[in-house]
């Protein structure tokens, strides 16, 4: 398999014309402390099962002030830990900080993680949120917009298929840099967010733009923003558009869906429902963020599985 096609295939697995994939956010649990070994499991269990992509959050610090209590691990060591326990499932951060991170210890981190899950990694990058975490690591919530557009273009010379590092300083007698082992293709980079830029910046730059779950015609309108630019900025490319999605999923399958925040409460059967008005609506991945309140997360991988990706996942 040439680069391109190995790139071409994660990609594909993930955002294709006129489909929807579905995937899962890691870690799948409803503690602060998280079970590694039982996270481990589950991503096997949704490698096996069909689901398209693993998500994996960046969350630098936690705070007693901030909404989620999950200790999540560190992005780049779960990544690796997933690379070698799955086999055909595509792994995407989402999203590394990239203002907060130096852009070439992403690229690095990134190629070490597309190397070792053979070509089936796709970076997810965003511009974080958080304006106290700015300050943690010395740098200017105020600047987040610029850090994020001159990091992503650093990481995407350092990726791309003529790979170019570009030092922060250029000193006299410096050696010319390269990231080494290549890995089997160029690492696709996806938006996640807007990391404070234009949609047409982001049509130009990314293979897509993940964003969040909003009511259908809201989102229906961002998609339509979403169209106008790939075609104004990106004429005859293929761009993906997603949404992370909260999903309470009901124990009786004929629950009809109800909004709650980011998501629905609903059973199966009007989950395929919502699922095919996204398709149609244009949508081309879904990451879902499972709520455990009612059961565990294996019966609800299964029940998807088993109900609701054979009507979207071609074998």
């Amino acid at each position: 398999m040439s680069s391109s096609d190995a790139e071409s295939t994660v990609v594909g697995d993930v955002l294709t014309l006129n489909r929807l994939s579905i995937g899962l956010t890691l870690p799948l649990t409803d503690q602060a402390v998280v079970d590694v070994a039982e996270q481990r499991r589950l991503a096997r269990l949704a490698d096996s099962s069909g689901f398209r992509a693993l998500w994996v959050r960046d969350v630098p610090l936690n705070s007693r002030d901030y909404p989620d209590p999950v200790g999540h691990l560190d992005p780049w060591s779960w990544l690796g830990a997933l690379a070698v326990e799955t086999r055909q499932i595509a792994l995407i951060s989402g999203a590394i900080v990239l203002t907060l991170r130096h852009p070439l210890h992403i690229a690095k981190a990134a190629v070490s993680v597309a190397t070792l899950s053979d070509g089936r990694f796709i970076l997810g990058l965003g511009s974080g949120d958080r304006p106290p975490e700015f300050a943690a690591f010395g740098e200017d919530v105020a600047e987040r917009r610029r850090l994020f557009a001159d990091h992503w273009q650093t990481v995407a010379k350092a990726l791309g298929t003529t790979q170019e590092i570009w030092p922060d300083r250029h000193e006299a007698n410096s050696p010319d840099f390269q990231l080494r082992p290549l890995p089997p293709a160029p690492v696709p980079l996806l938006a996640v967010g807007s990391g404070g830029q234009s949609v047409n910046w982001i049509a130009r730059n990314a293979i897509g733009w993940m964003t969040y779950h909003r009511e259908p015609a809201q989102q229906l309108d961002r998609y339509r923003m979403w169209r106008a630019a790939v075609e104004q900025s990106a004429r005859g490319e293929f761009r993906g558009f997603g949404e992370a999605m909260r999903l309470d999923l009901a124990l009786d399958p004929g629950t009809p869906a109800t909004h709650i925040d980011l998501g629905y409460r609903t059973g199966r059967e009007a989950l395929i429902d919502r699922f095919e008005a996204l398709r149609e609506m244009g949508v081309h991945h879904v990451s879902l963020n499972l709520q455990l309140d009612e059961r565990p997360a294996d019966a609800i991988i299964e029940e998807l599985a088993t109900y609701v990706l054979p009507h979207f996942h071609q074998t």
